[in-house]
């Protein structure tokens, strides 16, 4: 029964990876593509639809500010746990993306993103509106999409769960041996 529930868990939260990967995936698209009109290129890393640094960056913002979201916290009448929450995004997904222009540059040589138009950057690495950006985006994530996505995990059977995280698991899989070893 434990084994079963930690397996269900767990393939929830590969199920969240995936969908926050993608969701990222059409972010950067609609930037590049609509708001810059720069024209479509594949922004993540791998072949496929999907950001992982959004899948990764989109857990550890449930595993950091989870509990602080749960909290009732208020300065007098007025409640400031949102302030907080959106104060803790900005500094965590800012936290990521620096680690990640840092691992892609030791890895392949430089990072997908040039920030350096835009004021308050750091090496056109990270950039203040960028973040405010992606504190918006993460309350969207957090207090709208999350929820839903968790009542949809919540309401597939096991094996229809199962099958998905493991179709996904392939396709991923499948996608990081095309990239790393066979392109």
């Amino acid at each position: 029964m434990r084994r079963t529930r930690l397996s269900r868990e767990l393939q929830a939260w590969y199920l969240y990876f995936v969908l926050y990967s993608v969701i990222g995936w059409c972010y950067e698209v609609f930037l590049e593509v609509v708001v810059y009109r720069w024209g479509f290129s594949n922004r993540g890393v791998l072949f496929g639809p999907w950001c992982v640094v959004y899948g990764f960056g989109a857990l550890l913002l449930l595993w950091t500010l989870g509990p602080l979201q749960q909290k009732k916290l208020r300065l007098g009448p007025v409640p400031i746990t949102p302030v907080l929450v959106f104060l803790g995004i900005i500094a965590v997904s800012t936290a990521v993306e620096l680690l990640a222009s840092y691992v892609m540059e030791w890895t392949a040589g430089g990072w997908m993103w040039d920030y350096t138009r835009f004021a308050f950057n750091f090496q056109g690495r990270i950039a203040l509106n960028p973040s405010v950006r992606f504190g918006v985006g993460g309350m969207v994530f957090l207090y709208v999409l999350q929820p839903l996505f968790r009542r949809l995990t919540r309401s597939m059977d096991d094996r229809v769960l199962a099958a998905v995280t493991a179709a996904l698991g392939l396709l991923m899989a499948g996608d990081v041996i095309y990239t790393f070893l066979l392109k």
